[in-house]
């Protein structure tokens, strides 16, 4: 569990699959910048929460929490790609909880939990070049643009050019 001041990371419950759909899943805008396609019935959503939790037993990846309701209203998760080096696997807030800061809080307690759980000195953050509310982030953060590629999206066949950035964590401080 990762915990910020707002939020609460969490591996998925099955009861969470309405609240998934209904904020996150269902909707359009969520899945814009995603590898990901709509979830169009509560049937698929219950589907799809089971497959979340048989995903979140093997790799670090959460349902994110709002605390003040306990709402489920996004997911996130990073994973190793080289010792010491993490990245995010994907960092996705419901279109109702965007521009409220709760994806820099997320970010935040990801780059934490890899750097005091996992000794990580490395922590790598990509996005789409047009996904302009995430580079914003990636720089409020300090993180440093190191690569950028040009890709097409399995979803829609579209080219988008995909950009890396990277946090040199300090490990003198816990």
């Amino acid at each position: 569990m990762i915990e910020t001041k707002s939020l609460i990371l969490d591996k998925a419950k099955f009861s969470d699959w309405k609240e998934m759909y209904d904020n996150v899943w269902s909707r359009p805008e969520s899945a814009k910048y995603m590898a990901w396609k709509i979830t169009t019935s509560e049937e698929d959503a219950k589907i799809r929460i089971r497959k979340s939790i048989a995903f979140q037993k093997e790799h670090d990846t959460y349902v994110v929490y709002e605390k003040a309701s306990g709402k489920a209203i996004g997911f996130a998760g990073v994973e190793e790609i080289e010792p010491y080096i993490y990245q995010e696997t994907g960092i996705c807030l419901g279109p109702d909880y965007v521009g409220k800061g709760l994806g820099k809080q997320i970010l935040q307690g990801l780059i934490q939990y890899c750097r005091e759980e996992l000794g990580a000195r490395e922590f790598r953050y990509s996005t789409r070049e047009e996904n302009r509310a995430s580079n914003q982030l990636a720089k409020s953060l300090g993180f440093t643009m190191t690569s950028s590629e040009y890709k097409m999206c399995s979803k829609d066949g579209r080219c988008y050019n995909y950009v890396q950035y990277t946090y040199k964590i300090n490990t003198t401080h816990k």
